[in-house]
């Protein structure tokens, strides 16, 4: 359990929080970039409580505040005009910078256009993802991270909206024995469905990953501090001398990576909007061969409504609960998306989880090791020190890698050798993957 103060401190993330203005020294996602149609590629766009509008510009994007500062128009309707954008009211025109560069009403003399300025934050598109700066400073470097140096065609992003605090969605993914009996498939094969990933093959078991994980429900959970913030490992016996090895990770502050299968992994952060809402945005990234996007896209498309990626499955429906279901089909009742059983299980919790009154247990410990590490950084940041994945150099973002996500059986004694060595292996007959770097140095298998 957390102390209420602690509770807050770690879900407010609103302009000048503490937990804020942590969120906002990194790169966070703020919108897809199939959101932004050639026809009109502006888009009112809200994030951590602040209203901004993002648009296209000749050589990238821009992000501004929302509201004109003259009085108060929506700025998400003005024209785009060369690398700004115009308010429709009375024609003031802003550039990507926040500068007001024309006031067309005021003098031919006047200097007023000068003195005006809105927020505005730089941008960056990465496989399909626009992210966002929106900290004091300059941005720091992006790391090289598997999602964001795989091959565009080797990738597929996505993101949806879920209706609680975005800490609720994250600690879902870094919960490794919930998938034992959330993601249960009683009788239904859901390889055609986003359940698709618990319907594969766990390579030398003859068993999908949904019937490995069920069949051994009390994994090993041991968790170790990295340079990109936590790495999880989910340890199941299945044999004397034979080991399912299933190694996530969190990459902080605010996002996940997750194996599925020999080849496939995903990336994905949880933003907020505001205190009760949250967006996660996803890259999945393939080693081996170039993503299937127009599948994927069909399948997520099928469970959302546009444009608000809102799932149709969702709390005023009762996340399309069906009793008969649940005793026949599925473990959970509530459809073949597994994206779906996540979201009822930490939207269920309410719009902000009161942590003060949970009990929590062994099984825990991805959990625990999270919130100690980011209430840490949260007072280390505040106080000018370094925090996690943060590089400041371009040589240190290069040393930031991977990070491995691993789904495999380890039949010999010592499984840590064994997954390293497995991983240097995909990493090698990958079209694109580097290997495993840490401060500069490649990491022997």
């Amino acid at each position: 359990m957390l102390k209420k103060e602690d509770n807050e401190k770690v879900t407010r993330s609103g302009p000048g929080t503490p937990l804020g203005n942590l969120l906002r020294s990194y790169w966070q996602p703020v919108a897809l970039v199939s959101e932004m149609s050639d026809e009109r590629p502006v888009k009112a766009v809200r994030i951590m409580s602040e209203d901004l509008v993002l648009f296209r510009r000749s050589n990238g994007w821009g992000l501004v505040s929302r509201y004109c500062p003259h009085r108060g128009v929506d700025l998400s309707f003005g024209r785009l005009e060369g690398d700004g954008i115009r308010c429709l009211y009375h024609g003031w025109l802003f550039d990507a910078e926040g500068r007001c560069v024309e006031q067309p009403a005021e003098p031919p003399h006047s200097q007023f256009r000068h003195k005006v300025r809105i927020a505005n934050y730089p941008c960056i598109e990465k496989n399909g993802i626009i992210f966002t700066y929106m900290g004091a400073g300059d941005p720091p470097p992006l790391p090289n991270w598997d999602c964001f140096v795989a091959p565009e065609e080797y990738t597929f992003a996505f993101k949806g909206l879920w209706e609680c605090n975005w800490l609720q969605g994250l600690e879902g993914g870094i919960d490794p024995s919930h998938v034992s009996f959330l993601h249960r498939f009683l009788k239904e094969d859901p390889r055609e469905k986003y359940g698709q990933q618990f319907a594969e093959e766990v390579a030398g078991t003859g068993k999908t990953l949904s019937t490995l994980v069920g069949e051994f429900y009390r994994p090993d959970i041991e968790v170790e501090e990295a340079e990109h913030g936590l790495r999880v490992y989910a340890l199941r016996q299945l044999a004397e001398d034979v080991k399912h090895v299933r190694i996530t990770n969190l990459l902080f502050p605010n996002a996940f990576v997750v194996p599925f299968g020999n080849t496939k992994v995903f990336t994905q952060w949880h933003v907020p909007v505001d205190d009760e809402h949250h967006y996660w945005y996803m890259i999945w990234y393939d080693f081996a061969e170039p993503t299937d996007r127009e599948t994927l896209l069909r399948q997520r498309l099928e469970g959302v409504t546009l444009p608000d990626y809102r799932p149709i499955r969702n709390r005023s429906n009762n996340w399309g609960f069906d009793p008969r279901e649940q005793k026949e089909l599925t473990y959970t009742g509530m459809g073949l998306d597994i994206n779906v059983h996540d979201q009822w299980a930490v939207e269920s919790m309410g719009p902000i989880q009161d942590r003060t009154v949970e009990r929590l247990g062994t099984s825990d410990r991805a959990i625990t090791a999270n919130r100690r590490l980011l209430l840490r950084a949260i007072d280390a940041f505040a106080a000018g020190a370094r925090i996690p994945a943060h590089p400041v150099s371009e040589s240190e973002a290069a040393a930031l890698t991977g990070p491995a996500a691993v789904d495999l059986i380890a039949e010999a004694g010592d499984w840590q050798t064994e997954w390293r060595e497995r991983e240097a292996e995909r990493r090698a007959a990958s079209p694109w993957a580097g290997p495993l770097m840490r401060s500069g140095e490649t990491v022997d298998a």
